[in-house]
């Protein structure tokens, strides 16, 4: 998961940091002192996974940004008090941390976080196809027909061997509503049908389409996954 720690505090930040930094399945991409600049960031839809929120900053509180941020990914607070816990839960938290906090209670709320994107996959549309709108019409589009998706600013594009569709939605939520054993993520700006690759080179992954191929960049914090989710034989 990509997190986002957003507190004013400098040690508060450096143990997280720390903490993040040596767990497994987590990659820190942005440290802020201040909550403008956190929104700022999911404004620039990069794809952030969990945010690790203090309460009381200036300018702007924890609670304030949970309610100006739409539709923010999950939120585990890291406060060093207890009476904001009541009030935060009504904006769906995924945990609430008192410092200080230790690193046995820190990775028992990224259990927390695991559980809650493993249930989001597992609730998944009908097991084979998913309906798309183009135009003023919904459009059934089987999984078999997707070839890859593409990120286009606050746009998805879905490549089929026929025809492109492009909605307004985000790459995070595409991810999270199709099935994790046909598709994954090889970069934050693609996601592959892996049924359709065709060859694995060092840094890309092709695709073979109805009359050429198409050439896909493997991000390097994508590579071990996609590795993988193939059926891979290494002698």
């Amino acid at each position: 998961m990509n997190c986002m720690i957003l507190d004013d505090d400098d040690l508060s930040r450096r143990i997280l940091e720390e903490f993040i930094n040596k767990t497994e399945g987590l990659t820190l991409k942005h440290s802020c002192s201040e909550p403008v600049e956190g929104m700022n960031i999911l404004k620039k839809n990069e794809d952030i996974d969990l945010i690790f929120l203090d309460i009381e900053m200036p300018e702007m509180s924890g609670i304030d940004f949970l309610e100006t941020v739409h539709n923010p990914p999950q939120v585990i607070i890291f406060s060093s008090k207890g009476k904001y816990a009541v009030d935060s839960y009504n904006y769906d938290i995924t945990d609430y941390l008192l410092k200080p906090v230790t690193y046995k209670r820190f990775l028992q709320s990224i259990e927390k976080a695991e559980n809650r994107t493993n249930k989001g996959a597992q609730e998944e549309q009908p097991d084979n196809e998913i309906f798309i709108k183009k135009n003023s019409t919904l459009v059934r589009l089987k999984y078999d027909e997707i070839l890859w998706i593409e990120a286009l600013e606050n746009y998805v594009i879905f490549n089929t061997f026929k025809d492109k569709f492009t909605i307004h939605f985000t790459m995070k939520a595409i991810e999270q509503k199709l099935p994790t054993r046909k598709f994954t993520r090889v970069h934050r700006s693609f996601i592959v049908n892996t049924s359709r690759i065709e060859v694995i080179e060092d840094n890309s992954v092709i695709i073979r389409t109805e009359d050429a191929a198409k050439s896909i960049p493997i991000g390097k914090s994508y590579k071990e996954k996609l590795m993988k989710d193939i059926n891979l034989i290494i002698k």
